[in-house]
């Protein structure tokens, strides 16, 4: 497995699914003590599907966690800082969960939906 970096973080890996003008579909692998740090997205949405884990995404202003376990999904409006982490800094596996980015103003929910389908 390569260890790829983007900005100040390195995740175990990132596969690009799909990507178009207004969506991007991305598998994320995160090793042991590895995580996504709090950010947030200006124009985006981000949605995640934990297809192997448990994982966490939590939030704050509203503060939140969400444990997802493989088949639930959460979603991230935006604005919104958020931090994605394994269950108590663990892995999260394999192909671990899908990160859908998409512009608010222009994705659509049916959109999203067959693109759920066509991972699972």
């Amino acid at each position: 497995m390569q260890t790829r970096s983007r900005g100040d973080y390195t995740i175990a890996g990132r596969e690009l699914v799909a990507e178009g003008t207004d969506l991007r579909v991305q598998v994320l692998t995160l090793a042991a003590g590895q995580c996504v740090p709090w950010h947030y997205h200006t124009e985006i949405s981000d949605s995640f599907v934990c297809l192997e884990g448990p994982m966490v995404v939590e939030t704050r202003a509203p503060r939140h966690v969400y444990r997802l376990v493989p088949g639930e999904r959460c979603a991230v409006p935006p604005k919104t800082v958020h931090y994605v982490h394994g269950e108590a800094d663990g892995p999260i596996p394999g192909r671990t969960y899908d990160e859908m980015c998409a512009r608010a103003r222009s994705a659509s929910a049916s959109v999203l939906a067959q693109l759920l389908a066509r991972i699972r």
